[in-house]
């Protein structure tokens, strides 16, 4: 087996596990209180965190054996999986427009990233990496409260998403840095870093799952797979010297394909809200009255009528 096909085989594992842990994450938001971020006592919450650490691991494999330009756009496979097997396994299809919404936005990544080059980037100084940390953490933290002050249940979980996507693209971005360093042996100047990493980790896990309460899940694991490369990139092409290929035309290619997969996600958005203005109230059971006793609206029968009084 070729190491070109090795790589691709991990990124579709890799996929199918980000896409299963969704699922389960989305379950768990669902069915528990609505102010949990982390159910740690729900074993399937446990699970979804071990198919996100699984799917991690491949996608880091899947790098080893192939080039970033083509495994890092199949990661954007999670949503086409995630839809279909959510279908199969709980029951829940979606409708046209969220397909629509979610090819849009697996498009438009898919297309970004073939567009961006990422050689001879620029190593960054210790000192950039932790105000870029810092940065990171705060519009993270912004993000965040922000979506505290939504009332909509589908709003709030793009908002909550994207800072979950902006949080994982960061810690991509540190984890980069931190391999390139690690070749020539890892100095305990990196400690700060790799703290960075666990937290902006942590965070996104915490946050994608505070996503799904209320949103289903096509919404905030389109926001989530788009924002996190989208993030890792644009960081990429400013701070490392990173470009896109084909120079100012791959450039103007590239801004299309973006704008192709925000249509997407505000698709998806949208369909959201749709389907939650549509939902019908289930009327109160209406129950008998009690023996003896009459309805309030029926007039009584043993009642003397107007014209014998």
């Amino acid at each position: 087996m070729s190491a070109l096909v090795l790589a691709v085989l991990l990124s579709l594992v890799s996929a199918v596990a980000y896409a299963a842990a969704a699922i389960v994450q989305e379950r768990v938001a669902a069915s528990g209180p609505s102010s949990t971020y982390a159910p740690v006592r729900r074993p399937a919450w446990w699970g979804s965190v071990t198919l996100n650490g699984l799917g991690a691991a491949l996608h880091v494999a899947a790098l080893a054996y192939g080039p970033l330009t083509l495994v890092q756009p199949m990661g954007a496979l999670t949503i086409v999986f995630a839809l279909p097997m959510s279908a199969v396994f709980i029951r829940r299809r979606a409708g046209a427009a969220a397909w629509r919404g979610a090819v849009m936005a697996t498009a438009g990544l898919a297309g970004l990233l073939a567009l961006t080059d990422g050689a001879d980037a620029d190593a960054l100084a210790m000192g950039s990496r932790l105000v870029l940390a810092a940065a990171g953490f705060g519009a993270v933290a912004a993000l965040f409260v922000a979506s505290r002050a939504l009332r909509r249940a589908a709003t709030r979980s793009v908002l909550l998403a994207t800072a979950a996507g902006g949080a994982f693209g960061l810690a991509s971005v540190f984890t980069k840095s931190v391999a390139e360093d690690w070749q020539s042996g890892l100095p305990l100047g990196e400690l700060p870093i790799l703290f960075a990493i666990a937290g902006f980790a942590i965070s996104g896990l915490l946050l994608s799952q505070a996503s799904y309460r209320g949103a289903g899940l096509a919404a905030p694991l389109a926001t989530v797979t788009v924002v996190n490369p989208v993030v890792a990139a644009a960081i990429g092409l400013t701070l490392f010297g990173e470009s896109f290929r084909y120079g100012t035309a791959g450039t103007a290619i590239a801004l299309g394909f973006g704008v192709v997969a925000a249509g997407g996600l505000i698709l998806l958005t949208t369909e959201r809200l749709s389907a939650a203005h549509h939902v019908k109230p289930v009327p109160p059971p209406t129950l008998p009255p009690a023996p003896g006793r009459r309805r309030p609206d029926t007039p009584d029968q043993t009642a003397t009528p107007p014209a014998l009084r």
